[in-house]
């Protein structure tokens, strides 16, 4: 396989279709205030894109009053057409960091790089696996409008689906998993009423990428490919040598921001659970453009994992911040809907743990604490930090949303359980009457399989019952003899009880080749496959319209497809109550396989904030 991904990356663009708006702004306003409850805007901190200024502005517990006439909101400048590391100007050195400079990279040339070639790759940080076929990277691609349409894209979706994903911006050095890629965003705009449809892709412009483009190779040590053994801690010494003389700036984080997309008080935030959040705006033609780190106006100092929650009936979202240096080694994380904090509770948990996602109820959130942990002293032995350890017992803490104190938590085991992803919980009542919390989750065995590579993977649709009463607990496969995993719920129904999920069906892992739309009272599972040699994502739910209750399964399936056969990518909507396909876009450019993602309604889009 050619790894000379640079050359594949910056390769020259064919021009794009002629740019006309898809959705009009209200107006190009700063707000400076939250506004009242009642109001459609949001309260905002006002961030650079290179070593933002850190710049807070007042907020008060209470109903905050009517904001002033906002000032003028000039236009951001449109983002280059293409992204490579000749836009990002070199970084001035002076003579003793151009010495340290040229010492280190001899360092890393004539000893780290030695040590990393004897270190074994598996198949999972095996480069020459990781970026095969649709698993290679791309570059970005600038807004293409009026895409040919097969069928018709239903009326009430109107607004764009946001898909994250690894994309290396450079060929790696070493080892490469495919959490490891930078952080791009693949944005496909749909317009129903006119049947009309667009894509454009974008990295996130994120420190590490920035100032890795500045340096014109990578630096940042790459967390699961390169850390491993006497040579990740090599590397890892390297970096902070490189740091130390000023060449490279880790102080802004050092993220990926390429796991998830979330949209949340007036913004579209890309995550990953290594940095705090990055806001990407999307524009009147549907194009992409990073405004900056967002650390929720100062009030969020580490970093947070990429599958916070957003309650439906509130607007609040929860999330959590795990920590593997220091204690404490988790905390949770609660914000109003005007992105005002009103939570910060430290959980005491015994080694620092992998919390990828968790869930919750109309009253509680559901945390689990798992066999995947972090322990650095490995590496020492010349293993990795993240290892499955088996007499550590997996158990779920379920903690009120309003919690003031971490003694509120109630923690349950629940043997041989390890959740990459969570899908919803709920609370009900047995037939003695005592409360139960229902939760919906992949359960993935070996717990170390996207790790190690093992051959026998499984990830099962399980449904776990937490008795609150009796601290006991059971576990119920949903759906045997079959993968399942990435998917969604209606996310209107968040923390109630649901009747369907609807997840990727990962055969041949870690391939999708079509959705499951699961029955959780009968088990029945219906399925769309996309054919042979087609291979698909997460499947995103679209209600059919989301400011009212419908029913469950009144709403849309979206995903891209490759054709690996053929060599096109596609978009597919289906409907979810049937499983049939209404429309097809076809996309100008390859989308290579990726993580999650979300839509964004036109209304949300008209009411972003920078």
């Amino acid at each position: 396989m050619n790894l000379s991904l640079t050359h594949h990356l910056f390769s020259t663009s064919p021009p794009p279709s002629s740019k006309s708006p898809f959705f009009k702004t209200k107006s190009n306003t700063r707000i400076t205030q939250p506004p009242p409850p009642s109001s459609s805007s949001c309260k905002i901190t006002c961030k650079l894109l290179i070593n933002p200024s850190e710049k807070s502005f007042p907020r008060k517990d209470n109903k905050p009053p009517p904001p002033p006439p906002p000032p003028p909101f000039p236009q951001p400048p449109e983002p280059p057409s293409i992204f490579s590391p000749t836009t990002i100007p070199p970084p001035h050195h002076n003579p003793f960091q151009k010495l340290a400079a040229a010492a280190l990279d001899m360092v890393e040339k004539s000893i780290v790089t030695n040590m990393e070639k004897h270190h074994k790759l598996n198949r999972m940080v095996d480069p020459t696996v990781q970026l095969e076929g649709n698993y290679a990277p791309v570059q970005e691609c600038p807004v293409h409008q009026d895409l040919e349409v097969v069928g018709t894209i239903p009326a009430s979706v109107r607004g764009a689906y946001l898909r994250n994903g690894g994309n290396p911006l450079f060929e790696p050095i070493s080892g490469h998993h495919f959490f490891d890629g930078d952080g791009m965003i693949h944005a496909v705009t749909l317009a129903g009423p006119e049947n009309r449809a667009g894509y454009a892709c974008r990295f996130t412009r994120t420190n590490r990428l920035l100032g890795e483009a500045a340096l014109r190779k990578p630096v940042f040590p790459k967390q699961i490919g390169e850390l491993h053994g006497h040579s990740g801690l090599a590397r890892l010494a390297l970096f902070a040598a490189r740091a130390l003389a000023g060449l490279v700036n880790a102080a802004d984080g050092f993220g990926l921001a390429n796991v998830n997309v979330v949209y949340f008080n007036g913004r579209i935030l890309a995550m990953s659970e290594d940095d705090l959040p990055y806001t990407v705006r999307l524009t009147e033609t549907g194009d992409l453009e990073t405004i900056g780190q967002y650390d929720f106006d100062g009030q969020v100092k580490g970093s947070m994992i990429a599958h916070p929650k957003v309650d439906p009936a509130t607007g609040d979202l929860y999330t959590l911040s795990y920590n593997i240096l220091s204690k404490p080694y988790l905390k949770f994380l609660k914000f109003d809907k005007w992105g005002n904090k009103s939570r910060e509770l430290a959980i005491s948990i015994e080694q620092p743990t992998m919390i990828h996602d968790f869930t919750m109820t109309e009253a509680h959130v559901v945390i689990p604490d798992h066999q995947m942990v972090f322990k650095l002293s490995e590496m020492m032995r010349g293993g990795s930090p993240v290892i499955h350890d088996p007499n550590k017992m997996t158990r779920f803490g379920v903690l009120p949303k309003d919690a003031v104190d971490e003694s509120e938590i109630r923690w349950i085991d629940v043997p041989e359980c390890f959740c990459f992803h969570m899908w919803n919980a709920w609370e009900e009542h047995d037939e003695n009457g005592d409360k139960i919390i229902v939760v919906i989750n992949s359960c993935m065995t070996p717990a170390d399989s996207i790790f190690s590579g093992s051959d026998d993977l499984k990830s099962e649709l399980s449904e776990i019952r937490l008795n609150l009463k009796t601290g006991g607990s059971t576990r119920r496969v949903v759906v045997s003899g079959m993968n399942l995993e990435a998917g969604q719920i209606n996310k209107q129904q968040l923390g109630k009880k649901t009747r369907y999920v609807y997840l990727a069906i990962a055969d041949p892992w870690p391939k999708c080749s079509g959705i499951a739309r699961v029955d959780l009272e009968t088990g029945e599972v219906t399925k769309f496959l996309y054919g042979p040699h087609r291979f698909g994502g997460e499947p995103c739910f679209v209600p059919v319209t989301a400011e009212e209750e419908d029913e469950e399964e009144e709403g849309y399936l979206m995903s891209f497809v490759r054709d690996e056969e053929n060599e096109k990518s596609e978009f597919v909507i289906l409907k979810a109550s049937t499983m049939e396909q209404v429309a097809l876009v076809k996309l100008p450019k390859r989308v290579p396989y990726g993580f999650h993602g979300t839509f964004v309604s036109a209304k949300e889009i008209q009411r972003q904030c920078f």
